[in-house]
């Protein structure tokens, strides 16, 4: 049993030992005290909750169905899991999104003019977007769309119609999965460094900031690849001298304020999360 796990079996009992306790204060009518136990049963549910799902607190789910009343059901059931939910009836309407801020996406097959199908190699195609997960919830259950589905990129295949429970349990599964495979908001696959819009093509040496390509020098790019690796670690200036410049180029420290300054310019609002730590040095804050 997880910690997690145990700690909320502990809440709950101790949960219980609080109702029978307020339960006796109701019969003996002590006013004062009902109102603190009513408190301490409140802050022990709080804590329950907390202990049983608070690793979903941050995840954001898109909906992709062209059917509202599936949307409808879909969208209450992941919220009451604490989930927040967006819901779109055509995959071109999802694609028109800020669709890298989704953590998983629930993504019916027989659409309009783009099919599931179709929208899900986009996002397998785009480096920003390949890292989400995508469940196909459909009614095409025979063998080979399950085995089209899943060779296109899919995490999951759930077929219509649909089960909540079974819906609920896969969305976990899929979403711890892609927890232990992706180091929070960033990930490395091959020759590419992704943060959020940032991307770095490590081989092409070129990088694009919220789909803009950006015009780098080589310094600059080094930096920013060497920040994008060592998230909110703290690099001196010799740090990076040492890390970033060509070995046999004499100089100055302030030559790395000047190129940090130039570099918190180019990459726009990313730019505040190349902070400087007094008396320390630079570091990127994720």
């Amino acid at each position: 049993m997880s910690v997690i796990a145990f700690l909320s079996k502990l809440l709950t009992f101790f949960r219980k030992i609080g109702y029978s306790y307020l339960n006796v204060l109701c019969i003996r009518n002590y006013s004062k005290i009902l109102i603190s136990s009513c408190l301490f049963v409140f802050v022990l549910d709080l804590f329950s909750i907390f202990a049983a799902g608070s690793w979903i607190w941050d995840m954001k789910i898109l909906i992709v169905d062209d059917e509202p009343d599936i949307c409808e059901i879909l969208q209450y059931n992941m919220e009451t899991e604490g989930f927040e939910v967006c819901c779109v009836n055509s995959a071109e309407e999802a694609l028109e999104m800020r669709l890298k801020d989704f953590s998983l996406i629930l993504l019916d097959v027989m659409m309009g003019e783009v099919s599931g199908y179709q929208m899900a190699r986009i996002l397998k195609d785009n480096p920003a977007t390949a890292h989400i997960p995508v469940i196909f919830i459909t009614a095409l259950d025979g063998e080979d769309d399950i085995v089209k589905g899943l060779n296109i990129g899919a995490d999951d295949y759930i077929a219509k119609p649909l089960s909540m429970k079974e819906v609920k349990a896969r969305v976990k599964a899929v979403l711890r999965r892609s927890a232990n495979t992706l180091n929070t908001s960033e990930d490395v696959v091959g020759s590419m460094i992704v943060y959020q819009g940032i991307i770095l093509d490590l081989n092409a040496k070129t990088a694009t900031c919220d789909g803009v390509c950006l015009e780098f020098t080589k310094l600059e790019f080094e930096l920013l690849s060497f920040f994008l690796r060592h998230g909110n670690k703290v690099f001196s200036r010799e740090d990076l001298l040492r890390n970033c410049w060509p070995k046999d180029v004499t100089v100055l420290d302030r030559t790395v304020d000047v190129n940090i300054t130039r570099l918190r310019k180019k990459i726009g609002h990313y730019g505040k999360q190349l902070k400087t730590r007094v008396g320390y040095g630079y570091y990127f804050e994720k």
